[in-house]
């Protein structure tokens, strides 16, 4: 763990920082490389999935804010912290998901073929971003005394987000890290089997949903909405919903496909 990767006293580089622009760079990427071999037009691919990964960055510190209101509300100071906090990843989903269908219009691209080919590449940021959150110390998972179990120690960690020093913890971000790139191998493979557009993007929406709500259980941060009595929250209650979405979009694929 790592916070800060670089400390010159007059200038700081922190590892999540890094870990986030290294993974849009390679997400952007990898991307790119789906959307010439698929024929389309990869400068237009990579600008809009460009300006998707800004919504995105908006969309996730607007949940950050509404899931965690009242601590907004009680210390509004916080707010200063939005800059350096990573936010709420599926509240940035969300965001880029309602941006892309205001811009796919003006970059004159095909919704599910495009969709396709971004999933794989999604996956494979937040796989890199993941490892972000490892170094920088935040999303720590619940206490555990597991063989695997992380303790963190760096103070930067706990002034910056929080962290709980020195108490043995599931490693949240390495779990998310290791299914997030599972998820793009197994997006990759499903992409190369040139099926109908829209499947890839409604098998991500389902596996992401389904790992994300069964991972949530290992979090610590729980601050972040508790509904039904404290067992489920905001994020789960969204994973949930994109399950419903990415099996309703398989059924409706299969409808419109020719007999």
């Amino acid at each position: 763990m790592h916070p800060i990767l670089i400390d010159l006293g007059f200038f700081a580089l922190p590892a999540y920082g890094v870990m986030l622009a290294t993974a849009v760079l390679m997400a952007l990427w990898s991307a790119k490389v789906r959307a010439e071999r698929a024929g389309m037009d990869s400068t237009r691919v990579v600008d809009f999935g460009l300006w998707l990964v800004i919504w995105a960055l908006l969309g996730a510190k607007i949940l950050l804010v509404v899931v965690e209101w009242r601590r907004y509300l009680g210390d509004p100071a916080q707010l200063i912290g939005l800059v350096r906090a990573g936010g709420v990843f599926l509240g940035g989903f969300l965001a880029a998901i309602v941006a892309a269908a205001v811009m796919l219009r003006r970059y004159k691209l095909e919704a599910l073929p495009t969709f396709d080919v971004l999933a794989p590449s999604l996956a494979l940021g937040q796989a890199i971003g993941r490892l972000g959150c490892l170094l920088a110390g935040c999303c720590w998972g619940r206490e555990c005394d597991l063989p695997w179990a992380v303790t963190y120690t760096d103070p930067a960690a706990a002034a910056n987000v929080g962290t709980p020093l020195h108490v043995a913890v599931h490693p949240f971000p390495a779990y998310a890290a290791g299914f997030d790139f599972t998820l793009f191998l197994i997006l990759s493979l499903i992409y190369r089997k040139q099926l109908a557009p829209g499947r890839v993007f409604a098998s991500y929406l389902i596996l992401y949903g389904v790992g994300r709500f069964l991972l949530e259980f290992t979090r610590g941060d729980a601050i972040r909405g508790l509904y039904f009595g404290g067992i489920v929250s905001t994020s789960q209650l969204i994973s949930a919903a994109l399950v419903g979405i990415g099996f309703a979009m398989h059924w409706w694929i299969g409808r419109r496909q020719p007999r």
